[in-house]
């Protein structure tokens, strides 16, 4: 750094004038301004003041989820698919710095699972050295794939309808708790989440019994069944006596089908409206061709596994992989979901990364115990912090027909409420459930495990393909069915998580030397958009010559990298923080003289000047770690 000169805080030339936006109430698309208004498919409120500085520069961050979707917009992470026609909901589009960072999480995951994989050493945990290849399968597929498999007839959610409103609700996110009032008990419900869920439920039951807030103690507000309908219907209702005089401090499931009568919808003025829960199956419908009757329709795929599963023996034959072996899948993926909601992390198209992992019977137990720790460390590695991550086995109810063991990672999401997390991955134990099932038929639980379902006529419900899926061990001479694990993510949400984890606000001095909030995202460097950005100290005396050269050697070497001369240095770095730029290099009035330039952390902001010709070097280095 420049003597006597401190470049966060440098002026440099005057700032290009901001028209006294906010004063004069006129629109403006200044870096502060623009986005404040969001669209309804958004839904945060407008921007609340900022908390005043706890000890330290750090500062207290409340409504984390609002400030960050008002960011992802201003800045253009991503923006709701077809705004100018009011949008569809459910679905996203990622902008020009979205798209980097959902691509560095995608590149990532392949990077850990495939370009990086030694396949001649054992890695940390693992039973024995094993073979990884990827794949990209087609999103439309035959059929007879979603029969097999169990989608056709099992892949869908408990949606219930309010008859007053009109609106549609997914049952298991109707959520809420007894209210009393004299002689009327209600189940007022919500399908907000967190401290707005619990809000919302309060003033719904000020206005349902005709109260004002200072009048809130009245209400008695009680628990009832934790398990709730959803559970019911699928044959384990679990139950528990009504506690009344409970904290109003958590939302609760509805208790039975005997209840509905009772529950106020959370739209709805009158009480109930809701009607029964029926399953809706949450595929996509597509036509192939001309024909517009059965034989014309398919399905958009639900999950890229199934892909991987039909070309277990294609892979087998057709590469020298050896056993055991997973097969690796970024793509696509599309579910009609009944109320997409909270931004990303529930959508109607989405990209998954899934890996499936073909291993022996006999050592599938270890296998799923590797693979599960290794998932849960990556995202320890590349930022995501431990108090906000979980490995939570699935309970016996909970497991999937199939499932031999399941376990979700689960990160804090902003959204959930205090104590709950929201799934980022699950880890599944499948066992020979899928292969078989694309060998012999739809298979279902009985009396001596897996089955072929029949039909009345006693023949397969849904035939399988017929080709034989068993792998068969030349050195032993054993032919066996393998066991298959199953680590799914998904990149949105993954995406949409180290967002959360990486925003942050402190306290630093502006230009005048007055403290300002700064906002920051803490991305992994590995993740973050653009990795380094370039600024001549001002526009004269060749800066901006030798910055530009220093930018082209950098995107030369395939750093994504940003050039900026506009503005005071201190704004420009407040830019670069907002969207998670690691590092700056500033050209200043010293790199003439000494060919250095002055280089700048992010996270820690220390500067220190480093040799032009050693920039690419030093930035690759840094990357890497």
């Amino acid at each position: 750094m420049r003597s006597g000169i401190d470049l966060d805080n440098f002026t440099g030339e005057p700032e290009h004038p901001r028209q006294e936006c906010l004063q004069n109430g006129v629109s403006c698309n200044c870096v502060e301004h623009f986005g404040d208004s969001l669209e309804k498919f958004f839904d945060p409120r407008r921007h609340t003041p900022l908390p005043a500085p706890t000890e330290g520069s750090a500062v207290v961050m409340e409504n984390t989820m609002e400030k960050l979707v008002s960011l992802c917009k201003r800045r253009g992470f991503m923006f709701q698919s077809s705004e100018i026609y009011g949008g569809l909901n459910g679905f996203w589009d990622y902008g020009p710095l979205g798209v980097e960072l959902k691509r560095n999480v995608k590149e990532a995951w392949w990077r850990d699972m495939i370009t990086m994989h030694d396949e001649l050493a054992v890695p940390a945990g693992a039973p024995q050295t094993f073979s990884m290849v990827g794949i990209d399968t087609s999103l439309v597929m035959h059929p007879q794939v979603w029969k097999c498999s169990g989608h056709y007839d099992l892949f869908h959610d408990y949606m219930a309808d309010c008859r007053e409103t009109k609106k549609r609700y997914r049952f298991d996110h109707l959520k809420g708790r007894w209210a009393s009032f004299r002689d009327k008990r209600v189940f007022i419900t919500t399908d907000q989440s967190g401290d707005d869920g619990l809000a919302h439920v309060q003033q719904r039951g000020l206005d349902h019994f005709n109260l004002r807030k200072n009048q809130a103690e009245q209400i008695t507000w009680g628990t009832g069944s934790h398990g709730g309908l959803p559970y019911a219907l699928a044959g384990m209702t679990i139950t528990q006596p009504y506690t009344p005089e409970t904290p109003l401090e958590g939302l609760r499931p509805i208790t039975d089908s005997d209840a509905l009568a009772s529950v106020l919808a959370p739209d709805a003025k009158e009480v109930g409206t809701l009607t029964e829960p029926r399953e809706f199956n949450l595929m996509f419908k597509t036509t192939i061709g001309a024909l517009a009757g059965d034989e014309g329709t398919a399905f958009l795929r639900p999950e890229t596994a199934q892909g991987m599963f039909v070309n277990f023996k294609n892979v087998l034959d057709s590469s020298r992989v050896k056993f055991p072996f997973g097969i690796a899948q970024v793509g696509k993926s599309f579910r009609n979901e009944i109320t997409p909601r909270n931004f990303t992390f529930r959508s109607r198209e989405f990209e998954q990364m899934e890996m499936e992992f073909f291993c022996h019977p006999d050592e599938s137990p270890q296998w799923y115990q590797y693979w599960r720790q290794r998932r849960y460390n990556w995202y320890l590695n590349l930022g995501i912090k431990s108090d906000k991550l979980i490995l939570r086995d699935h309970t016996q109810e909970e497991l999937a027909h199939y499932s031999v063991g399941t376990a979700d990672i689960e990160y804090a999401f902003p959204f959930c409420e205090p104590g709950s997390y929201g799934e980022l991955e699950g880890v599944a134990h499948r066992g020979d459930f899928d292969l078989r099932s694309h060998m012999e038929g739809k298979l279902r639980k009985g009396a001596n495990g897996l089955e072929v379902e029949l039909n009345a006529d006693g023949v397969p419900k849904y035939r399988g393909s017929g080709k034989d899926l068993q792998y068969f061990n030349d050195q032993t001479r054993e032919r066996f069915t393998p066991h298959v694990i199953e680590p799914a993510a998904g990149a949105d949400r993954t995406t949409l998580a180290f967002l959360c984890e990486a925003y942050y606000e402190d306290q630093q001095p502006d230009e005048k030397g007055e403290m300002q909030t700064r906002v920051v995202l803490r991305l992994h460097p590995r993740l973050a958009p653009i990795k380094v950005a370039v600024f001549p100290l001002i526009k004269k005396q060749g800066m901006p010559e030798i910055a530009a050269d220093i930018y082209r050697e950098l995107k030369a070497a395939g750093i994504a990298t940003a050039f900026d001369q506009q503005g005071a240095i201190g704004r420009r770095y407040r830019r670069q923080d907002e969207i998670g730029t690691p590092y700056c290099l500033t050209v200043d009035g010293d790199t003439l003289e000494t060919q250095t330039v002055t280089i700048r952390d992010r996270d820690s902001l220390e500067q220190r000047r480093i040799k032009i010709s050693d920039v690419v070097n030093e930035i690759l280095a840094l990357l890497r770690k």
